[in-house]
Formats: C-alpha cells, structure tokens, sequence
C-alpha cells in the first residue's frame, strides 16, 4: 500500500456478510471513550496480536464516579507508551501498520480528542489511513473474538455502565434497536446501588462479589418493567427499593453485614432475571437463536450463568467476549476495522481532510447512514 494516502479519519458504514478479511491486515486500535486507556495489534490473517489497557478505576475512585478532566489527562500520559508497548511485544513497527482504528464516539469528549488526535497524528506521520468507530459496535462485535463465535444474524444485549439495549443484528453495519433502558443503565444502578450499601467505587464488581454472601431469597425486590410487553427496561426505580429497605432495617436495627449481602443478592437477582426474560423476548420477537452480550456487565457470573441455561433451556445460544475484553479496549476497535474493511476496503485509499468526534451517537444511526 502507498504512503502518499493522506492521513484521515473516515467512518464508513454499509452491510457486509462475512465476518472475515480476505487480505492481509495489520490494524492498530485505539480506545478512548471514557476511562480505560486501550491500545491493540489485529492481525487479520493471525487474529489477535496483543492489547494493553490501563484503568483509571484507582484515581477516580476517590471522587466516586469518573472525572472527565481528569480522565482525558491520563489517557494523555497513557496513550503513547501504551502504543510503544504494543508495538515492540508485537515484533513489529509502526511503518508495519496498515491502518489505525480510534473510537469515534460516543463518549466523553476530551477523552474521545486524546485517542483522535494521536490517531490523526500517527496517520499523518506514516502516511496510513485512520478509521473512526462507534465505540457500541467495538463491544457489540467483541464476542467474534473468541471461540466458538457466532454467525450472524443475532441478537445482542449490550450492558455497561452506561448502556443497557437489545439489537437485532443482521450483519455488521446492519442493526436494529429493539428496547433500551428509559432511565438508569444496569451498570449505572449496580453502581449507584453499591454506594448506597457503602462499597467503594466502581460498585458493580464489588457488589455481584457480596452478593456471593448473601442469602437467596431472603429479599425480594421489584423486576422493573419485567411483564411491560415490549423490550425496554428501567432500573431506577429497583435501586429505589432497594434504598427503601436498607431504611427499613436500619430503622430496626437490622442492617448488619449480613444484611448488605443479602440486600446485595436480592438486587443482582433482580437485573439477572429482568435481563434474561427481556433478552430471551427479543429473541423470540426476532425468530433468532444466537445471543451475544456484551459490555461491562457481560462479565458478571450470575448473568452468564442464568443466561447460558435459560438459553440451552428454549434451544437458543449465548456468546460472550473474553473476559478481559468485556470492558473497553482497543482490542474491540482493531478488530470492528478489519470486520468494516472485509468486503469495503475503500476507506484504505480514500483521504478526508478532517475529522471530528461524536460524543453522542446512537449505535442505530449507523445503518440509516
């Protein structure tokens, strides 16, 4: 491939139908968006290279929740040696990349400029094209990365702090919105609730890690909008009840350490059974027997565990990505390119002259583009 190309950042969305690149392609990826600093090698012919990521769990846990000032000055100090150390496990140089993958958005701003601006200058200095992607598609492609993988077409539940939605996937590029959160993401009230039990942040791991202690069934909290008919979901209110009883037990002198994990299960059981009977409907609404999940939450043991055997129990299937690749990385951006480029390879001779990021950017506006 020349070097004349101009550097730049192009998104390019349209329907592909295999799940492979039928040349040889050595993509970097970079993940931005929030507050994980990722960097990967994909090799399209050997898969997977290498990843690193850096989590700023530690520094923003004192501020309880992510500060985006802070955040985009860490991926500033993070990103190049992450690249360096990429680059150098791989055996390979820059001047070996084909192409460079950043998250586009959405995301939080400045975080969303520091991965985009290095990419835009590494194109610029080795002459490769840059290829902006919707950090949904990057979680929602993940489990393709491992083994076995599923074919399209599928429906996919991607969960994360910030995301809770149902997707009907046709191919890649090709999605349809079939229900989402109305208020608080899974993640966000696993959370918010963490807090309220007086787990450090982030709150979610620490709470489903309680929750182990907790005695099933001695709770029982609401399954918000689990009989609603459609495929939307709202959790707000379920970390609301939970707030009612810690009260409750508390004004009874009854909230003891116990009684956390046991308020701890009693909500994780909750979002576990609203998310399989919600994921299971939108199978069924969509004749579809392949799930993928995704997102953060998509690490969690009790969601896979209820997930794996509701599914083995109606005939259908889960698939999940690895579990170091639940969360962001760039792993994800590599690998969402090289499924992009597959049978669309244009964007590698194509230039544009700038580029911008999408901080707000609905997963479905990228197959009415």
């Amino acid at each position: 491939m020349s070097n004349s190309r101009k550097p730049n950042i192009i998104t390019t969305y349209g329907t592909f139908a295999k799940p492979h690149v039928p040349f040889h392609l050595l993509i970097l990826g970079i993940e931005t968006s929030c507050d994980e600093t990722g960097v990967a090698l994909y090799d399209s012919a050997n898969g997977q290279l290498t990843h690193r990521l850096h989590s700023q769990i530690e520094m923003h846990a004192a501020y309880g929740g992510v500060v985006p000032e802070l955040a985009s000055r860490d991926h500033i100090r993070r990103l190049i040696p992450l690249i360096e150390d990429v680059i150098k496990e791989s055996v390979c140089s820059l001047n070996d990349i084909d192409a460079i993958a950043v998250t586009q958005g959405p995301g939080l701003g400045g975080a969303l400029l520091v991965g985009t601006s290095v990419a835009a200058g590494l194109g610029t200095a080795l002459g490769k094209p840059v290829i902006g992607i919707h950090h949904l598609e990057g979680h929602l492609l993940s489990p393709l990365l491992s083994e076995p993988r599923p074919d399209f077409p599928f429906v996919a539940l991607l969960v994360s702090g910030g995301h809770t939605q149902l997707m009907a996937v046709e191919g890649v590029g090709s999605y349809r919105l079939l229900g989402e959160t109305v208020d608080d993401a899974a993640g966000e009230a696993f959370d918010k609730t963490a807090s309220l039990l007086g787990l450090s942040y982030p709150g979610g791991p620490a709470l489903s890690k309680l929750a182990e202690k907790g005695t099933s069934g001695r709770f029982k909290l609401p399954r918000p909008m689990i009989a609603s008919g459609d495929l939307n979901f709202s959790f707000s209110g379920l970390k609301t009840a939970a707030q009612v009883l810690k009260r409750k037990l508390e004004a009874d002198n009854a909230f003891d350490h116990q009684a956390r994990a046991d308020i701890a299960a009693a909500f994780q059981a909750s979002i576990v059974e609203v998310l399989v009977a919600k994921s299971l409907a939108a199978l069924n609404a969509c004749n579809m027997t392949r799930l993928v999940v995704a997102g953060g939450v998509g690490a969690n043991s009790s969601l896979r565990q209820k997930l794996n055997q509701a599914t083995a129990k109606s005939g259908q299937k889960a698939y999940y990505p690895p579990l170091d690749l639940c969360t962001d990385n760039g792993a994800m951006i590599a690998f969402a390119a090289a499924m992009r480029l597959a049978e669309n390879p244009s964007p590698l001779e194509n230039s544009c002259a700038s580029f911008n990021i999408k901080p707000r950017w609905a997963l479905e506006e990228i197959s009415a583009s």
